[in-house]
């Protein structure tokens, strides 16, 4: 027996839209959604690990490299 119209849709049903948490059909991400998610994480690790200091460091460097 097949499913006829009134069946459940699968995967990929709305191509289009936005997901939970800005998660596309596709399975991609948008980047400040994906820097919302690690951001706090990477802070947090960096105070755990007392690597502050160098994530300040770092961040510089890069803003520095990126011509700010």
């Amino acid at each position: 027996m097949t499913m006829g119209k009134s069946g459940r849709a699968g995967r990929g049903s709305r191509p289009h839209s936005a997901g939970t948490f800005g998660v596309t059909a596709s399975g991609t991400r948008h980047p400040l959604v994906a820097a919302a998610m690690v951001v706090p994480l990477a802070a947090l690790l960096a105070v755990v690990f007392g690597g502050w200091d160098q994530v300040v460091m770092q961040a510089s460097s890069v803003a520095g490299t990126m011509g700010r």
